[in-house]
């Protein structure tokens, strides 16, 4: 028999009984569309999941002051003076590196009219909003020339604009006085508020990180505490892939502008957001075995639904078939007829359930606002999936006909 015949006896075959051949097919394509569906909301999800971590920089590296003994006495992260505004400036020129800012942290108590409040004061550069993916939600974060000149403007978190001007109020143009201790006295200044940053929310060690104003770190270092060094530069490689090897490019620039003789330890500190990192491959990883667990379930029920149709079609053609071998037909030709009409099913019903996993996406997309992404690597997986569970489950049935015995068959009532 070729094979053109073959196929259109086997289509013949399902079409004589409609209704079961539909019903057969809707395990397959409820399993398919199950796959796209779930495939579709995974691949969504953890594109959101991996903005949110990219939001808190995963390709982020922070370079501390610190990390060596004086006097055996050992300088901790941020306690020494060995970085200066130089060093960072070298910095934003080794190869891989995107955006830099020099950062020089203190604390101060901020009044508005009878309003005050008591929060953390971040120097920081230009690049801040870039490195944090953290853009200002009124007004504009301060510019190149309001470094350069020291000048006395801030930017604030949500909860200081809150605490000082309401939560519905528009500070920008507005003068606070910023008070600080230093080891020279307590000093107080006017500053102008330009703008007023997105909400960040709590970090995930729970610190709130809109409780906090940005000022230029020279207005910082020379206005409010009198030093000309850093506490540390916060650092934003150009890919996420190559942060490590940035990290090391930096180490070694640090390592010769501080003379620092081989054997002899840093007096700096480089670290990446390792945590961060980590957190995305494991989500990764959670995520991905979620959906092979539910596709393998959904693809395993469509196909033991065929095996058990095309088992019970074998014995209801028993005699079809005993009569067809005894007129000259192979037990190949019986297989394949069989394997054939398995095949049909599954690929069948496999394209249906795409359709309708596409369509259900975008329904899932529509009313419930959750992000789907249907990609070509998941259909092509799913339709060749369904391929080959339909010769999986539907070669016992065909090599069952095709080891019937044509006299056995032809007595079968």
């Amino acid at each position: 028999m070729s094979i053109v015949m073959i196929f259109r006896i086997a289509l013949k075959a399902l079409s004589r009984n409609k209704l079961r051949t539909a019903l057969t097919m809707l395990g397959m394509i409820i399993g398919v569309a199950a796959v796209i569906t779930m495939v579709a909301l995974g691949t969504g999800a953890q594109t959101s999941i991996e903005a949110q971590i990219q939001s808190t920089g995963t390709n982020m590296i922070i370079v501390s002051a610190g990390n060596f003994s004086s006097g055996g006495v050992r300088q901790g992260q941020g306690n020494a003076s060995t970085l200066t505004p130089d060093d960072a400036a070298a910095i934003s020129k080794v190869d891989g590196v995107q955006y830099t800012a020099a950062g020089v942290n203190t604390r101060g108590q901020l009044v508005y009219g009878n309003q005050n409040w008591n929060t953390q004061i971040q120097g920081t550069d230009v690049d801040f909003p870039f490195i944090r993916s953290w853009p200002p939600t009124m007004g504009s974060f301060f510019t190149s020339q309001d470094v350069t000149t020291a000048a006395k403007v801030v930017v604030l978190g949500t909860v200081v604009r809150d605490q000082l001007f309401g939560p519905d109020a528009d500070p920008v143009g507005q003068i606070i006085r910023i008070s600080n201790s230093t080891a020279t006295g307590q000093t107080s200044y006017p500053f102008t508020v330009v703008g007023v940053m997105l909400s960040k929310g709590q970090s995930g060690v729970g610190q709130d990180q809109d409780d906090v104003v940005f000022v230029p770190y020279t207005t910082v270092m020379k206005k409010m505490r009198g030093i000309t060094f850093i506490q540390q530069t916060t650092v934003s490689a150009a890919s996420a892939t190559d942060t490590s090897a940035t990290a090391d490019r930096i180490a070694a620039l640090l390592r010769v502008r501080h003379k620092i003789q081989p054997g002899d330890p840093d007096d700096f500190m480089v670290r990446t957001m390792e945590e961060m990192a980590s957190v995305r491959v494991q989500a990764t990883q959670t995520m991905t075995a979620l959906l092979a667990s539910i596709a393998g379930v959904s693809l395993l029920v469509g196909g033991i639904g065929i095996m058990n149709i095309m088992l019970v079609s074998v014995t209801e053609r028993t005699r079809e078939i005993g009569l067809r071998m005894a007129i000259g037909a192979r037990g190949s030709d019986v297989l394949l007829q069989f394997l054939v009409e398995a095949i049909v099913l599954s690929l069948f019903g496999g394209g249906v359930g795409i359709l309708l996993g596409f369509g259900l996406s975008q329904g899932v997309t529509l009313w419930m606002k959750w992000p789907t992404a249907v990609s070509p690597g998941a259909v092509a997986i799913a339709f060749g999936f369904a391929g080959a569970i339909g010769v999986f489950f539907g070669f016992y049935p065909a090599r069952k006909a095709a080891a019937l015995d044509p006299i056995e068959a032809l007595r079968f009532e």
